[in-house]
């Protein structure tokens, strides 16, 4: 997109994840906007600009392309189940460290409700990102909101537990141990399946602090200090080299 104006640019950018977060075949995705690149190109090379292909309203541009594409409903299906699993594999690994799992009713129902709503959520967000033509300042608060949302609501979950009495599960210590082996063998099978081992190092980071420092005699305020330093000091150590990788690569 080398020879295209800025404005240009930014809407194959745009409606590349507007498609995206729409569920659409990325193949299919792929070609369309490879093949609105060229016609961007030649339109510029007349004196044209994007507004002379996709008309004035750019949003509008991209639900109705969106709506003439197929949306690839087994992928879809497959990205919920992961996030689902993933979230479930997080609280299975994070309690690890106990005998015996326990879960209410309460928390496996609202682990499930939490992550679809974060889902549809992040996927409404995105798409609006997209369409919208938003600030620096607009699109950083988005992100900031996506950021805390997931936060707030599994706090929330968390106290409403406490005030509403379910049933409880067991898992006991055999079925800890095989619920802890299954989810380590799912964690590793999507690393490979994604090609990257970013969810099995970023899950590292926040279980083994607290596992580790379990052995060593220190004040429980200390240890929420220590834990929280290497957890965050760990996440912004990789986060650098990956960017400094990428950037590498890029060269």
């Amino acid at each position: 997109m080398v020879d295209l104006s800025r404005k240009s640019q930014s809407f194959l950018e745009n409606l590349r994840l507007y498609l995206i977060s729409s569920g659409k075949e990325e193949k299919e995705i792929h070609s369309i906007v490879e093949e609105l690149e060229d016609h961007l190109i030649e339109a510029e090379a007349r004196g044209k600009t994007v507004d002379h292909i996709v008309g004035d309203s750019p949003k509008e541009y991209m639900k109705q392309l969106s709506n003439e594409m197929n949306t690839n409903t087994s992928s879809l299906f497959k990205v919920i189940m992961i996030i689902l699993f993933g979230a479930l594999s997080f609280s299975i690994l994070t309690n690890a460290g106990k005998d015996e799992l326990s879960y209410s009713l309460l928390e496996m129902i609202g682990t499930v409700a939490v992550s679809l709503v974060l889902i549809l959520s992040i996927g409404s967000v995105f798409k609006y990102m997209a369409a919208a033509n938003l600030s620096k300042r607009k699109e950083y608060a988005l992100y900031y909101l996506m950021g805390m949302l997931p936060i707030v609501l599994f706090v929330g979950l968390i106290y409403l537990n406490r005030l509403i009495e379910t049933p409880i599960f067991t898992f006991g210590r055999y079925g800890t141990m095989i619920a802890v082996i299954v989810t380590l063998g799912f964690l590793i099978g999507l690393s490979f399946w994604s090609k990257t081992w970013v969810v099995l190092i970023m899950l590292a980071l926040l279980v083994l602090p607290d596992y580790l420092l379990t052995f060593i005699d220190v004040q429980p305020s200390t240890e929420v200090v220590l834990s929280s330093s290497i957890t965050f000091g760990g996440i912004a150590i990789y986060l650098l080299l990956t960017h400094r990788m990428t950037k590498q690569q890029s060269n």
